[in-house]
């Protein structure tokens, strides 16, 4: 059932991604063909060619907007869960060597991770650069 709703999905997908393809070429020509009577053929393909390096262009331009992380805002307070989040997505091998550590530490002594848990609470300022 799975299998026949996944194949049912990717020709979906492929009869979608063939029509958009066939509209794409049917577009190009047709500007072809509005263009050429007035700057001939050669310059009826640059044309074509124009409109689809702008195409791209701004798709591109959309995608790459899309692909940014939403801003925060500068005054707003982060609380201890977005920081750990933030931090685990950031550094995930250091956070995972650290749960690590914390771990093995709070079996042996744990005073250890109450200091551990209070330095990632308070955290501190970056370092700034003298310039």
């Amino acid at each position: 059932m799975i299998f026949r709703r996944l194949l049912l999905l990717l020709a979906s997908l492929t009869a979608l991604a063939v029509s958009a393809g066939v509209v794409v070429v049917a577009l190009a020509y047709a500007l072809f063909a509005l263009a050429r009577p007035y700057v001939g053929a050669a310059g009826a393909a640059a044309v074509v060619a124009l409109a689809a390096a702008l195409f791209i262009g701004l798709i591109g331009v959309v995608l790459a907007n899309l692909g940014r992380p939403p801003r925060k805002k500068p005054g707003a307070p982060e609380s201890i869960v977005e920081r750990i989040v933030d931090f685990v997505r950031n550094k995930p091998v250091t956070a995972t060597a650290g749960a690590i550590a914390a771990g093995l530490l709070a079996v042996r002594n744990p005073q250890y991770l109450g200091a551990l848990i209070r330095a990632f609470v308070e955290g501190r300022d970056p370092p700034s650069r003298g310039r």
